[in-house]
């Protein structure tokens, strides 16, 4: 599976096809399954759209890391970063739904040293993060997800 979630085909239909998907049947079973789990952990992360003002959510692969969750902005490896990150950057409250609880979290965008010590554990789970890297020829954003007490704004 990674041979082929690592290629141009599959980065050029997945944006189209595996976020909704996911989306729909994370809708459709009250939250209880994000389809993509399947291969990696998963979150909806409910961000606040940077220019509309209005809730975006999206299905992500995690790598929990203690008591928080770490995310790649890694968009399949297209050359630009995906909008939740961009969101993130500007609103860094935000919700995630992970193993059917919903919280609130803030994001924290890591600094170059705290991903290059995330990035082997982020490769162990998921190895065509450094294919997304060389093809998007982007430095691709990592953020640790926070548990927070309040709720995003």
């Amino acid at each position: 599976m990674q041979r082929v979630a690592g290629s141009r085909p599959f980065a050029a239909v997945a944006p189209k096809v595996v976020p909704p998907l996911d989306r729909f049947v994370h809708r459709l079973t009250g939250g209880r399954i994000i389809l993509s789990e399947g291969l990696l952990p998963g979150l909806m992360l409910t961000t606040t759209g940077h220019k509309s003002g209005e809730p975006r959510t999206a299905p992500l692969a995690t790598l929990p890391d203690g008591d928080s969750l770490v995310v790649v902005a890694s968009n399949f490896g297209k050359p630009h970063h995906p909008a939740w990150s961009t969101n993130l950057l500007h609103h860094p409250q935000a919700t995630v739904t992970y193993r059917r609880q919903t919280f609130p979290v803030v994001a924290h965008m890591l600094t170059q040293d705290e991903k290059a010590a995330m990035w082997p554990k982020l490769t162990a789970m998921w190895p065509v993060y450094d294919r997304y890297v060389e093809r998007s020829k982007r430095d691709l954003r990592v953020f640790r997800l926070d548990r927070s007490g309040s709720t995003p704004g």
